[in-house]
C-alpha cells in the first residue's frame, strides 16, 4: 500500500487507534512472539510506514497494548481503584472474569507478556512487572483500609490466588474458574479480620 493510497483512502486518520485494536485482537488470538508486525499492519489497516511512524519497534507496540489495557479497564486490576465499590467487594472482584461465552479466556495479559519477554531487563517484562507490583500496592492499601493484620503479607496471598486463578481459568478454558480461587480469598479476609 502506497502513502498515496493510505491519504486519499482515509485510512490515515486513527492509524494509531486501528494499530492497537488489531495488534490486541491478534496477540490475544496468536500471542505477542507469534504475531509479526506486517500481520498488524495488514489487520489494521496501515501502510508499514505508518505503523512504524507510530511504533518504532515491537516493543514498543507491545508496552503500548499494554498500557491501553491498563487504562482501559479491560484487566482484572481495574477493579480494585474503583470508589463505588466497598474495599473488601473490590478484592474479591479480582476474582471474577467476565467474558463472553464464546471469547477465548486470556488470563491476565502482564502475566503473558512477562512469559512471552522472559528477560527481565526487557522493557516488555519491565512493564508487566511495574503492573504486578502496583496490583500487590492496590491490595496492601485496601487490606490495610480495611484493618487487616499483616497487610502486606495477606496482599502478596491474595494477588498470588488472583493471578493462579487466571493462569488457571486461561489454560483449562473456565472463565468462571476464579470462584474457587475467591471462596480461598473469603477465608483469608475473615480470618485476617477476626484475629
Amino acid at each position: 500500500m502506497s502513502a498515496t493510497t493510505t491519504a486519499s483512502g482515509g485510512r490515515g486518520r486513527g492509524g494509531r487507534e486501528r494499530i492497537l485494536v488489531a495488534a490486541a485482537r491478534l496477540f490475544a488470538v496468536q500471542g505477542i512472539n507469534a504475531t509479526g508486525m506486517e500481520q498488524v499492519a495488514e489487520a489494521a489497516p496501515v501502510s508499514k510506514r505508518t505503523l512504524y511512524a507510530h511504533f518504532r519497534t515491537k516493543d514498543d507496540l507491545v508496552i503500548a497494548h499494554l498500557r491501553d489495557l491498563a487504562s482501559s479497564g479491560a484487566t482484572l486490576e481495574s477493579v480494585l481503584t474503583r470508589e463505588d465499590i466497598p474495599p473488601r467487594e473490590r478484592i474479591l472482584g479480582l476474582f471474577v472474569q467476565s467474558a463472553p461465552e464464546a471469547a477465548p479466556v486470556r488470563g491476565c495479559p502482564f502475566i503473558d507478556a512477562a512469559a512471552e519477554f522472559p528477560d527481565p531487563d526487557s522493557a516488555v517484562h519491565s512493564y508487566a512487572r511495574e503492573q504486578k507490583l502496583r496490583m500487590v500496592e492496590l491490595v496492601t492499601a485496601l487490606v490495610t483500609e480495611l484493618g487487616c493484620r499483616e497487610p502486606a503479607a495477606l496482599a502478596e496471598q491474595l494477588v498470588t490466588l488472583a493471578d493462579g486463578a487466571a493462569s488457571r481459568a486461561m489454560v483449562l478454558g473456565e472463565a468462571d474458574y476464579g470462584r474457587h480461587a475467591r471462596a480461598a480469598a473469603e477465608t483469608l479476609l475473615a480470618h485476617a479480620l477476626t484475629a
